[in-house]
């Protein structure tokens, strides 16, 4: 029976549906998807969403909410997509900001249990790793690219180093690695025109380069802030947990939040359903800049999601023929390849090196890496932050 709500509600009650329930990471989140848009509500054919799913893997940023975004767009425009952000989006979002504006109060009481949270990060982006890197180490080529920049990342850690690293990764795809044609595509509906498209993706790169320069000369804080998350959300390839270290070479050096917090933070983020990428709006939360609390969390969610929405409007018009040119191909390729090179830089540190103080603590870790593979993410949260409590770990 069709509905009777205006569409643009109907999306926006269909994804707050999704944030509320939506456990187990992007992948789980793009099964939901599948199930809701394509097997029960039939907005879209199972072609149609796997196009959109390669699209969204493609692009940098969160592929489980550019999917949405997508979905969003086709069923009902730019406010379509805009509610579909907002229904997945803001139930974690705003359970991490309760957690944020009360964190130093956990601190001081629940030092144990957050230390917890920070073990959990561990078990969590060795996870990531090994998923990610399943299909980089069967080629040698893509290892030693995934080693060379690991060894980079670790050796010489700044922003400017990822964002030459992953430039690095994409010139040595083009040059080393194989290419492979794909399907031919299914048409998305209600996408915006060419020109509509091209003045997105302009926007896209104009704000990557110019808020940095705008940011610096203005002092402002809440530029400088909304600055440092768009340009993170716009250099995560390869999903929500390589945002770990772009993330973590913005807030934590500039002072804006400890390690701890920093930590404690993206542990929490894996107990709460929706998009990772709302560990942003703890961290706008706790920054030590004014604003923070919700403004704070407010300019840092917008920013870190907005190059994905631009990315994803901007480039569907294009998509259909962008997708089959073999050195686009290669250097999406190699870029992977570098980005799993940052996330296991980042494995080491801060991950290990801020959290893994005795051999029970590698134990704990160890743990809660085995229960991920049988249990959904917050359970392991769960028990893992009540052993850590119980035992003073």
């Amino acid at each position: 029976m069709p509905s009777r709500n205006p569409p643009v509600l109907e999306i926006f009650q269909a994804f707050l549906k999704l944030g509320i329930s939506s456990f187990g990471g992007p992948v789980a989140h793009l099964g939901y998807f599948r199930k809701e848009f394509v097997e029960n509500r039939k907005w879209l054919d199972g072609q149609a969403y796997a196009d959109l799913v390669s699209l969204c893997q493609f692009l940098p940023g969160p592929a489980s909410s550019q999917v949405g975004m997508a979905i969003g767009l086709s069923r009902g425009g730019f406010a379509g997509a805009l509610l579909a952000w907002l229904g997945f989006t803001l139930p974690s979002a705003i359970l991490l900001i309760l957690f944020g504006l009360q964190f130093h109060h956990f601190q001081g009481s629940f030092g144990s249990w957050l230390h917890g949270l920070k073990l959990v990060s561990v078990a969590v982006v060795a996870q990531a790793i090994l998923a990610m890197g399943k299909p980089q180490f069967s080629d040698w080529r893509k290892t030693a690219l995934a080693a060379a920049s690991a060894g980079a990342a670790i050796g010489f850690p700044s922003l400017w180093m990822q964002i030459a690293i992953i430039a690095s990764g994409g010139l040595s795809g083009l040059v080393l690695l194989d290419s492979h044609r794909m399907l031919p595509s299914e048409p998305i509906r209600n996408i915006p025109g060419r020109k509509t498209g091209l003045f997105l993706l302009s926007s896209f790169f104009f704000l990557l380069a110019a808020l940095p320069v705008i940011a610096s000369l203005s002092g402002s804080y809440p530029l400088r802030l909304f600055d440092s998350f768009y340009r993170a959300g716009a250099l995560v390839f390869g999903g929500g947990h390589v945002v770990l270290p772009l993330l973590q070479s913005q807030v934590v050096p500039n002072g804006w939040v400890s390690n701890s917090e920093f930590l404690a933070g993206y542990g929490a983020a894996q107990a709460v359903p929706g998009p990772l990428f709302t560990f942003a709006a703890f961290l706008g939360a706790v920054s030590s800049g004014t604003p923070s609390g919700w403004t704070g969390a407010a300019i840092a969610l917008v920013a870190i999601f907005l190059p994905s929405f631009l990315l994803v409007a901007g480039i569907l018009p294009f998509w259909n023929d962008l997708r089959l040119i073999p050195p686009v191909q290669r250097i999406m390729k190699g870029i992977n390849s570098a980005v799993l090179g940052l996330l296991i830089a980042a494995f080491w540190n801060p991950v290990c090196t801020s959290s893994i103080r005795s051999e029970f603590d590698v134990m704990l870790a160890a743990a809660a890496f085995l229960l991920l593979l049988k249990l959904p993410s917050w359970a392991v949260v769960l028990s893992t932050v009540l052993i850590a409590g119980i035992f003073k770990f």
